[in-house]
């Protein structure tokens, strides 16, 4: 009786391309743990078409080939190395995490980033020191994923990035905050409001702010509120008001619609797409967030400032957006302010916040709105 797992091993030799690569697909498709080492053997492959299907065979394979795969990370072949990394990345475990750290200080930038992946899937607190530095990686997709490990890696990970804060590189503070911010550890918020109003970088404040709207405590309630007097900071801190989910914030919110609480030193930016040459002040990008927050946020007295918003065309959009958020509660307002509004888009948009809450008029309700 032949053996097809054999049969294709050995086809895997074969001077054809299309032939090895079609054995390997079988082998995948066998997921015998007999075709492990040919099959790494593969990797070595000088066709692209080959080692991908001999990395899909080893991906469904699955945990038998990690003792193999976990000893191809040594080859020097880089083709080798890339391929049983990204299949590490989805099957490390413990035994693995003394190779994978090796991995991080690879010249090799796929090594690093696909290490820092399975590394923060292991969670294993080994990971945390030789991590950290990779937050300054001079590749973005490694610096990303580092930052997504160490978020994982949680309460271990913790005591590290808040050391990290006070680095003088400005990029490890600025990943440490995002880390800081997807782990959600309340010890980090006063470090974080310490940064955010006090950092000499404008992007390591900007990221604190959002890792505070990550973190969603209200203890970041008055850091934030303070740091809407830096322009910079502004849009971000009123963004992490509205993730706070606090009430507290509604009426600088409001403000914030309205325009009361507008800046003096507000900055004019150009207008996109608009070739008049008209600048636009910054600050109704930070109107169309604010109106988001508290939306998020839900407070009634949100409501009627909405409302008002939708006759200033640049946040109509964005005010009948939040007002749908609202349900049903937005129907009587609406309607008591529509009853006298003549403008024909703002009526046409009331009428849209209407449908989208579900609201009906009554059988018998003079034609109106």
């Amino acid at each position: 009786m032949s053996d097809r797992v054999l049969e294709e091993i050995a086809a895997l030799k074969d001077e054809d391309w299309a032939l090895r690569e079609e054995a390997a697909t079988l082998l995948g498709q066998f997921a015998d743990p007999r075709a492990i080492h040919p099959l790494i053997e593969v990797l070595h492959d000088e066709d692209r078409a080959v080692r991908e299907a001999a990395t899909t065979a080893l991906r469904k394979i699955g945990r038998a080939g990690l003792p193999a795969l976990t000893l191809a990370l040594e080859d020097p072949n880089a083709n080798v190395q890339e391929a049983a990394i990204s299949i590490l990345k989805d099957f490390a475990e413990a035994s693995t995490v003394e190779p994978l750290i090796k991995c991080l200080a690879s010249a090799n930038w796929i090594l690093r980033m696909h290490a820092a992946k399975a590394l923060g899937r292991i969670a294993d607190e080994r990971a945390v020191r030789p991590l950290i530095p990779l937050l300054m990686d001079p590749v973005k997709a490694v610096r990303v994923d580092t930052t997504e490990a160490l978020a994982r890696l949680g309460r271990a990970a913790l005591e590290s990035l808040l050391a990290a804060l006070d680095h003088d590189h400005w990029m490890l503070r600025l990943h440490a905050c995002e880390a800081l911010g997807k782990m959600g550890g309340e010890e980090a918020i006063e470090p974080l409001c310490r940064l955010m109003l006090n950092d000499r970088d404008a992007a390591v404040r900007q990221d604190a702010a959002k890792a505070l709207g990550g973190i969603g405590h209200p203890r970041a309630l008055e850091a934030l509120t303070v740091a809407l007097k830096d322009l910079d900071v502004r849009p971000f801190a009123v963004e992490a008001l509205g993730k706070l989910k606090d009430n507290g914030a509604v009426p600088t919110l409001i403000e914030i619609v309205t325009g009361r609480g507008r800046p003096a030193n507000s900055r004019k930016v150009p207008s996109c797409g608009d070739e008049s040459g008209e600048m636009y002040l910054e600050e109704m990008e930070v109107q169309e967030q604010a109106i988001g927050a508290l939306a998020d946020i839900g407070d009634e007295r949100a409501i009627e400032p909405m409302i008002g918003a939708l006759k200033d065309t640049r946040l109509r959009s964005a005010a009948a957006a939040a007002l749908g958020r609202f349900g049903l509660r937005v129907a009587d307002p609406l309607l008591a302010k529509m009853r006298s509004e003549t403008d024909s888009n703002i009526l046409y948009h009331a009428r849209a916040i209407l449908t989208s809450v579900g609201w009906r008029p009554r059988a018998n309700m003079k034609a109106g709105i």
